[in-house]
């Protein structure tokens, strides 16, 4: 089996971007492992309070400069930003790949989705043009217009380590705000790469920066007093946490967390065409997807039917090829770490625990090649799985698909808003008038009609509600557009 080139060759000493420098951190290194080859690919720093400290004073003293810049000159420096990441699309695919463990078709499908996103922040000429009335009273005119606030963090997390922060910087900066991107700690490789591009596609020093760290440097972002908002997408606990302390503070939030998606098979579906996009979001990006099926519930009575299913979706599941992204003809990397494959593990003993009933047993690791199982595991299945069991309500963030059965449609959407979460649900089927009743009832934020993973493009918002969601404006497209701005109201007359 053939190997992709990888693009990092010798272990990177990885910097802070900070007011159109590259500065050498003080803070502690700990080592960036590929989880496929366990090998030390990148030393990361944990940045000190002065370095964050440093870098959001470099970004409020860009900004004013930067926020007089006309919009048609701020979105130059975004279609420079795009030419240079098609430019290096296929480098930081595989960089991906290097330091999260996804294929490498995962990771050029999400290099692709981040750069849609700069693509769509570089008509902000035309998304954040306000409104206006003539005459609301004799001789009154009134009119509405954006303007940006000042200097934004983004924190970002360890599962897409290029797109995620790509569905906030650009509409930042494209509305005349500065950007902070503190990355995962876990991958932050990516980000320092597209930092190198907006350092050559000329962004002015302070506008757009890469502070390096973990919790303590978010802490420090969060408690800021010249940092406007935050944006966040991570777990749960802490996306609640953020949401409330930027309330304290008075900070703009978006603040995204975690999913259990439910997937409704119908008695009418195209199993055919249902099963490659089952397998695709059930266990793409090895279930690290806040996107990711979790439970497939199989609706109706008709025993054949549901029989015909799991066998389908067994069959499907047992065939895929697990091993190193860059291997061709790969089709499930690691988990990102050792710690997240514990994680999972200590999920499927308590499935096993609570009387679910395992039929494809992923522990029992398989690799296409030679590498360490450190991080691997292959796809597992449960079946005679009820809603009050852990694996039915936790995220997992793993490769493990539960099976479920629900006599009717009704019952179906009750197990849907049973949970916590509100990320996304699926339904597949023939029949319109399901697909309405299920599209108008259910209380998820991304729903996908015939669609295993509901991912919404770049002029959509990534939506979400319940515990998968906290604040008002999504990431994303005009509701992107509507959080790095404010709106002011102008009333005048001339005598």
């Amino acid at each position: 089996m053939a190997i992709l080139e990888e693009p990092i060759k010798k272990t990177l000493l990885l910097k802070n971007y900070i007011g159109g420098e590259w500065v050498e951190s003080k803070g502690e290194f700990h080592d960036i492992i590929n989880p496929a080859t366990c090998k030390t690919i990148s030393k990361v720093p944990s940045s000190t309070k002065e370095e964050v400290n440093e870098a959001v004073k470099k970004a409020n003293k860009a900004y004013p400069e930067w926020r007089r810049t006309p919009p048609l000159a701020r979105v130059r420096r975004l279609f420079q930003l795009k030419e240079l990441l098609e430019e290096n699309f296929e480098e930081l695919s595989r960089i991906q790949t290097m330091e999260h463990g996804k294929t490498i078709d995962e990771s050029r499908g999400e290099t692709r989705r981040g750069i849609e996103n700069v693509e769509v922040a570089a008509g902000i000429p035309s998304l954040m043009m306000g409104y206006n009335l003539e005459d609301i009273a004799t001789g009154i005119d009134e009119y509405l217009i954006r303007q940006p606030l000042g200097v934004f963090s983004c924190i970002a997390p360890f599962n897409f380590p290029f797109m995620v922060p790509l569905w906030f910087a650009p509409y930042a900066v494209a509305t005349g705000n500065c950007v902070i991107i503190k990355p995962s700690p876990r991958d932050p490789i990516s980000q320092v790469k597209i930092a190198e591009l907006v350092d050559e596609a000329d962004f002015p020093p302070g506008v757009w920066n890469i502070v390096q760290g973990g919790a303590e440097v978010a802490e420090i972002l969060l408690e800021h007093s010249d940092i406007k908002g935050v944006c966040f997408v991570g777990s749960t606990p802490v996306a609640k946490e953020i949401y409330k302390r930027c309330g304290q503070m008075g900070k703009r939030v978006i603040a995204q967390g975690s999913a259990k998606n439910f997937i409704l098979i119908m008695p009418d579906a195209n199993l055919e065409k249902t099963i490659p996009a089952l397998m695709t979001s059930f266990f793409g990006n090895t279930g690290q997807r806040c996107l990711s099926g979790a439970n497939a519930v199989v609706v109706g009575k008709d025993d054949v039917f549901y029989k015909n299913f799991v066998e389908a979706f067994l069959s499907a599941a047992s065939k895929i090829k697990v091993g190193y992204g860059l291997d061709d003809g790969v089709q499930m990397g690691p988990l990102q770490s050792k710690k997240a494959k514990e994680r999972v593990l200590g999920f499927i003993e308590k499935g096993v625990s609570e009387g679910a009933k395992i039929i494809l047993d992923g522990r029992k690791v398989k690799i296409t090649g030679n590498y360490p199982e450190t991080c691997f595991l292959n796809p597992t299945i449960f079946e005679e799985v009820t809603v009050d069991m852990s694996i039915a309500k936790e995220e997992i963030f793993g490769p493990v698909a539960n099976i479920m059965r629900a006599k009717d449609l009704d019952e179906a959407i009750d197990m849907i808003h049973a949970s916590r979460y509100g990320n996304a649900a699926s339904i597949f089927t023939s029949n319109g008038k399901f697909a309405r009743e299920f599209q108008y009832r259910v209380k998820c934020g991304n729903i996908g009609i015939n669609i295993g993973i509901a991912a919404p493009m770049a002029f959509f918002p990534f939506s979400g509600m319940k515990d998968s969601f906290f604040g008002i404006l999504h990431g994303q497209g005009k509701e992107a557009i509507r959080f790095f701005t404010e709106s002011k109201v102008v009333i005048q007359r001339w005598w």
